[in-house]
């Protein structure tokens, strides 16, 4: 196994070749993907907001088209291309067609980082078209403690654990253990048909509930208040303003995050179950697993008494 990266893990595993470079260094790419057969791309800019705007179509739209083009001139048996379920959401009218499966605009985006990474999707669905061996994978909201890089939906449970008062949008998650993601892209890899789009979820439920339950299964006492929508579409707009133009700093809040979250839906996530065998943990020990090892890292330890809940899983 051989792992392209900007910047490898500070624990390396001896079992796999770490590379150093980026996907934008068509060189670097070319020469890592010498004698492979199989490709994944996972690499991406995540997150709602960056310096220089520039850097969501570079990395996630460009990369793609970089590493793309070196594993089609290499001639690799399988290409499994990592999307992601925010460009999934009904922002335009979808003529019937389920979510899950219509591949809409890249002008229809609610946002910088959306823009390119459906301009990523469409550029792949194009290569599979084509007939070029590639499969989509496309994972919800990780999280849990083997997300050691700390992505923008295990940052987002720690920023509400650190608040007594939590105004937000109490929009639908869809939570899932990164480690349920990474089997769910091998599975995608080896069972998943050529250009088709694979959904690797969990459970799906109102952000209000998932605050309830952190609350008691970190023993704080804490105030959800939910915050309508235009209010914090106004809000994410100051904010980011305020980062592009003064701090320079990620702000708490984006216009674009703001749109997503109000166009969120239920993905089912029956497709991967029945094609793949995927099959996602329950995410209410994942979540108490996640927080746990969240106040342990904050250096705070967690409630002795950490309480059971029931939670339905309508992913599927």
């Amino acid at each position: 196994m051989r792992v392209l990266d900007v910047r490898p893990p500070a624990a390396a595993n001896t079992d796999v070749d770490y590379v150093h470079g980026s996907v934008l260094d068509g060189a670097a790419v070319d020469a890592a993907l010498a004698g492979v057969d199989q490709v994944y791309h996972l690499a991406g800019l995540p997150g709602m907001w960056v310096a220089n705007k520039q850097d969501f179509h570079d990395v996630n739209f460009r990369g793609t088209e970089v590493v793309l083009a070196a594993a089609m001139k290499r001639g690799v048996s399988r290409f499994l291309h990592c999307s992601t379920e925010s460009i999934l959401f009904p922002y335009t009218d979808l003529d019937g067609a389920p979510a899950e499966e219509a591949l809409q605009p890249a002008d229809a985006m609610p946002g910088a980082y959306t823009r390119s990474k459906s301009l990523a999707e469409h550029h792949a669905a194009k290569a599979a078209a084509s007939g070029f061996p590639l499969v989509i994978g496309t994972p919800t909201m990780p999280i849990g403690v083997a997300d050691h890089n700390l992505t923008p939906p295990t940052a987002m449970l720690w920023y509400f654990l650190q608040k007594k008062v939590q105004p937000h949008l109490n929009f639908l998650v869809n939570l899932v253990d990164v480690r349920d993601v990474a089997m769910g892209l091998v599975l995608t890899m080896e069972r998943g048909r050529i250009g088709q789009r694979y959904i690797l979820g969990g459970d799906c439920v109102p952000l209000g509930r998932i605050l309830r339950m952190m609350s008691a299964m970190s023993g704080r006492r804490q105030f959800p208040i939910v915050v309508p929508g235009k209010i914090a579409e106004l809000s994410g707009i100051m904010l980011e303003y305020l980062s592009d133009n003064f701090t320079r700093r990620p702000p708490n809040g984006t216009a674009e995050g703001v749109r997503i979250a109000l166009a969120a839906s239920d993905l089912s996530i029956g497709k991967a179950r029945t094609e793949l065998g995927y099959s996602p943990r329950p995410i209410e020990p994942v979540l108490r697993e996640t927080i746990t090892h969240l106040l342990a890292r904050g250096g705070v330890q967690p409630s002795g008494a950490i309480k059971q809940h029931a939670l339905s899983s309508r992913a599927g």
